[in-house]
């Protein structure tokens, strides 16, 4: 095995210092254990038991999730052409990258000792989020679920929330019922980068009004929007009853969520948008 030789490190250092601290450790940068591609930079971040390789080359900044053996693909790649490169590829390691590290562990999890100790797990992720929530100022309930666990609480603008435990993927979801400006500082978190998406004109005022401010999601019906896809961030906002007008809308009109496939450390990076 080859040691490769850290050089061109801002990029590394500045992505550790946009993901979350797990369990009081920050993200740590190090020396990278083998070469991943020929001729490029090369650092290793490493957290506890995980640990991502971050490649430059060429304009490229690819990061692989460490696993064992030769990694045969990057999980997250982008240029260095945006406004701010390190942001975006943070986004995309918080919404893609580390919660498949999180499902591969559920997976294994599952296999050899199932779905209660999965949901056990999740439970300590639940800790973490309701400790920060606690540290941003919430009053923090537990509460039982019929598929597993989760924690409740009162935002400052009245809006009722909650993160659960409740699939075997390891992954958290969440739960909100408040006006929908409370969901303004979180969606640009969970949402993938707009990608030259255009707003769309069809649907109601209370969908438009949604798809202007973030072209991401999608019209599903005149009173609900949804977005995501595959192996990222699910989630969709409505009215709470199909009889309410959705010809006008405004930042206080009330509304119902659930986003799922989330990862604690993108809610730990998302707290503070939630209280």
């Amino acid at each position: 095995m080859t040691t490769a030789a850290v050089s061109h490190t801002e990029t590394a250092a500045a992505l550790a210092a946009l993901l979350p601290t797990r369990k009081g450790v920050a993200w740590q940068v190090a020396l990278a254990p083998q070469v991943i591609r020929a001729g490029a930079a090369i650092s290793r971040l490493i957290n506890g038991d995980r640990a991502l390789d971050v490649v430059e080359l060429d304009g490229r900044i690819e990061v692989y999730a460490d696993r064992q053996g030769r990694p045969d693909a990057p999980d997250a790649v982008i240029t260095e052409t945006g406004p701010d490169p390190v942001a975006e590829l943070a986004g995309r390691v918080l919404r893609v990258v580390l919660p498949r590290l999180d499902r591969e562990a559920a997976s294994a999890t599952l296999h050899a000792h199932g779905r209660e100790q999965v949901i056990i797990d999740g439970a300590q992720h639940l800790n973490e989020v309701g400790f920060s929530l606690i540290d941003h100022g919430a009053h923090v309930d537990p509460i039982g679920h019929h598929n597993g666990v989760g924690i409740t609480w009162t935002a400052s603008n009245g809006a009722e929330l909650g993160v659960w435990a409740i699939t075997a993927t390891g992954a958290l979801t969440l739960s909100y019922e408040g006006p929908v400006s409370g969901l303004y500082g979180f969606l640009p978190v969970v949402l993938p980068t707009a990608d030259g998406r255009e707003p769309t004109d069809a649907g109601s005022a209370f969908t438009c009004r949604l798809t202007d401010s973030f072209p991401q999601l999608r019209p599903l019906t005149e009173d609900e929007v949804e977005f995501g896809g595959h192996e990222h961030p699910l989630g969709w906002i409505a009215l709470p009853s199909k009889d309410e007008p959705t010809d006008h809308a405004n930042d206080s009109r009330r509304v119902v969520a659930e986003f799922s496939n989330l990862g604690p450390d993108l809610l730990l990076t998302a707290v503070s948008h939630l209280v």
